[in-house]
């Protein structure tokens, strides 16, 4: 795989549209689940898909690879999925999808900053001008105007959330980048979720409506968006966000990454009846147009 062109980039941005159509399935089903809940549905799907396809890719569960590659995984899987992914479904709930997006571009920055610090990385001028208007194009299709001038008290938590959450997960992406180099893929996606679960499972056991948060997974009424957002964002998303990872820098696929609020657009207009405005509209040539300039200039 690491033979074809451009492999890496090109996963990266499959990855950004399975996403995006995963959150806006997400949307539906945070109206009756609990953003814990949800995020340990998701994981928990994952593993119990993961584990007999790393069985029928012919790899073990177990490898004979150093303790500190266990380690940092499952570290990046409790900040980056336990940690990151909790909070964006927060900010997600709180804010919806355009005002998020707006947020969450912040894990784009995040990334290449700490790359550069951790991971000696760096971007072309071209690449910086491709990922800068990624980011121009999604704060276009993000933004919108609002009919009063007042603020809704949800507003600042779910920003709070939102870079919160875009911190994690690039935190998340750093650690174990490193490691992608010389481990499977798929191996590498079931410990990083084993460590989100371990997150999840201690936050569960101690918060005091555990109970009423664990029954919201069980909802009936948007069951078949929880589904389906959780075998796209937590399972194929999963293994072919890694692949990129894997495959090219960490600042070129998190910026790629990043046009999953495009596509949030796209999806939304065509699953949620959401209206697409000339505006989104130009902002998804603006989007694709850096997301070329990011993969293929060097």
């Amino acid at each position: 795989m690491p033979s074809i062109p451009f492999i890496g980039e090109t996963l990266s941005l499959v990855t950004a549209a399975i996403w995006a159509l995963a959150v806006t399935l997400f949307r539906k089903s945070g109206e009756t689940v609990h953003p814990l809940a949800l995020n340990a549905f998701k994981n928990l799907l994952a593993i119990v898909l993961l584990v007999p396809t790393i069985w029928v890719a012919g790899q073990a569960l177990w490898l004979p690879t150093p303790a500190r590659a266990y380690l940092l995984l499952f570290l990046s899987g409790i900040v980056g999925i336990g940690l990151g992914d909790t909070l964006f479904f927060q900010s997600l709930n709180r804010l919806g999808a355009g005002l998020t997006g707006i947020v969450v571009c912040l894990y784009s920055p995040f990334i290449i900053t700490l790359s550069y610090i951790f991971l000696d990385e760096q971007l072309s001028g071209i690449q910086l001008a491709g990922a800068l208007l990624i980011l121009v194009a999604v704060l276009l299709t993000s933004l919108h105007r609002r009919s009063d001038s007042t603020v809704s008290p949800r507003i600042l938590p779910g920003i709070i959330y939102g870079v919160a959450a875009s911190a994690a997960m690039a935190a998340g992406v750093v650690i174990m980048k490193p490691l992608l180099g010389t481990h499977p893929v798929i191996w590498v996606a079931l410990i990083r979720l084993a460590g989100g679960m371990t997150m999840l499972a201690v936050i569960l056991l101690f918060h005091p409506a555990r109970s009423t948060i664990l029954i919201s997974s069980i909802s009936t009424k948007n069951w078949h968006y929880t589904l389906g957002g959780s075998l796209l964002g937590a399972y194929v998303s999963m293994i072919m966000w890694i692949a990129g990872m894997k495959y090219t820098q960490a600042s070129t696929a998190s910026a790629l990454n990043q046009t999953n609020t495009i596509f949030i657009f796209i999806f939304a207009g065509l699953i949620l009846k959401e209206p697409i405005t000339a505006r989104r509209a130009i902002g998804v040539c603006l989007a694709f147009i850096g997301a070329a300039l990011v993969s293929f200039c060097r």
